[in-house]
């Protein structure tokens, strides 16, 4: 079979099982696209090829433990392995060797899965830049913190990976490398073993290249019934076009490609509705940075009082920043946390999902920076489903990506209605 490294999760799943495909082969295929491509695009922070091929061989030894059996999986860097150094993005944690896997790494062996390497994070998943490159044009972000996993995938090295998320780590670079970033429910999937930043934030999900592979490995991990996408025709969402009180954030190119698909999804037969939050939405994002620099700060207290030469000056201010947050202004915006939750969950009785921007346009000129956070803060902070669909190319001709927001806890339903759409949209 030629290119299997181009197939999506499922087929290739699919061809496992039927003995069509073995995962050694795959695999393969993944390692050379890596050789091929990762010194211009620089997605990786550790592959062992030897290793890989290894793991690959006894899977297709052994009986198919579940739907993720032999499948090459990506590992962000910020997420333990037990037998691969995790560094974290940061210079302290040069060639750290954990002890242990994080539980979702362990599952995914468990489940059958391939652990081909550590994909790069920036520095402790903030936003200072590792060394990866967009894979649509080099000169140009893949976003962050999930850089490496995003184009990993967007290049066909992996067929997914790990993303971690805390304010818009799996949306923007999704969005930006054109790939389908799938933050679930908060608390999911198990953090155990994940370099925490804000405990009341941080969500590992995927990034992947279809919504049923970011289903497959999210629900396989989870625990999770599969999601059915076989009735879609039948389906008439009912989805809200919440532009969101940051709307002006985004280009005229990424406003328009939205109302028009909105308009497109209407004529498709869904029930479109506008929707506007109330007053109190418009001051989720300043309060998610309160929220998330004040945990932050404390929870990188040994690296910052231990080694602060070692420390970036954009996470130094941040963590300056962070430490002046008071624990009242911590606890009102816990409290605000909790009334929009409230509120967002009666407004979900008259929508199956909302659609939004992903980011405030294409993937910016330059690798100093990863891109405005503003379009994932607040979703994030709202603990909600959240996917980003690739939709089309901006003026400069990179992705620009939509972003589908479920209710809390509904994420089956989140995945339908995305891939609903991402079918009507293609």
């Amino acid at each position: 079979m030629k290119d299997p490294n181009r197939l999506s999760a499922t087929d290739a799943a699919a061809l496992i099982v039927r003995g069509e495909l073995k995962s050694e082969d795959l695999v393969a295929a993944c390692l050379t696209r890596i050789e091929e491509r990762e010194t211009q695009v620089g997605a990786w922070a550790y592959v062992d090829r030897t290793q890989a091929l290894a793991q690959a061989r006894i899977r297709d030894r052994e009986p198919a433990r579940s739907r993720l059996h032999g499948l090459p999986i990506g590992v962000k860097d910020v997420l333990d392995t037990a037998d691969m150094p995790t560094e974290y993005g940061s210079p302290i944690y040069r060639e750290h060797r954990p002890r242990y896997d994080a539980a979702c790494v362990a599952l995914a062996r468990e489940a059958g899965g391939v652990i081909l390497g550590k994909t790069v994070s920036t520095e402790f998943a903030t936003r200072h830049p590792g060394k990866t490159r967009n894979p649509h044009n080099l000169d140009h972000t893949p976003g962050g913190s999930s850089s490496g996993s995003a184009a990993a995938v967007a290049d066909f090295m992996v067929p997914f990976a790990f993303g971690t998320q805390t304010s818009s780590s799996i949306i923007r670079p999704a969005a930006f490398c054109g790939t389908v970033g799938y933050k679930p429910s908060f608390g999911t999937i198990n953090r155990a073993g994940m370099k925490f930043l804000s405990d009341s934030l941080d969500t590992i999900g995927v990034l992947t290249r279809s919504v049923a592979d970011a289903a497959l490995i999210v629900e396989v991990l989870a625990s999770m019934p599969p999601t059915s996408f076989t009735d879609l025709a039948n389906l008439h969402p009912r989805i809200g076009f919440c532009r969101t009180p940051y709307w002006l954030q985004a280009d005229a190119s990424s406003r328009n490609a939205l109302e028009n698909s909105a308009a497109r999804l209407g004529k498709a037969g869904a029930r479109m509705s506008d929707l506007e939050l109330s007053a109190e939405f418009a001051g989720l994002a300043e309060a998610q940075i309160a929220l998330s620099s004040f945990e932050f700060a404390r929870a990188l207290s040994f690296e910052r009082c231990n080694f602060p030469e070692l420390i970036s000056r954009h996470l130094s201010a941040r963590i300056e920043a962070g430490l002046q947050v008071t624990r009242t202004r911590y606890d009102d915006v816990q409290a605000l946390s909790v009334r929009c939750r409230a509120e967002l969950d009666a407004v979900f009785a008259e929508f199956d999902v909302l659609v939004a921007p992903s980011a405030t346009g294409e993937a910016p000129l330059g690798l100093e920076a990863t891109g405005d956070p503003v379009f994932g803060l607040m979703w994030t902070l709202l603990h909600v489903p959240c996917i980003t669909l690739p939709l089309c190319q901006g003026p400069n001709g990179l992705p620009l990506g939509i972003q589908v927001i479920g209710k809390r806890g509904a994420d089956s339903l989140t995945l339908r209605c995305a891939e609903w759409i991402q079918r009507e949209l293609e």
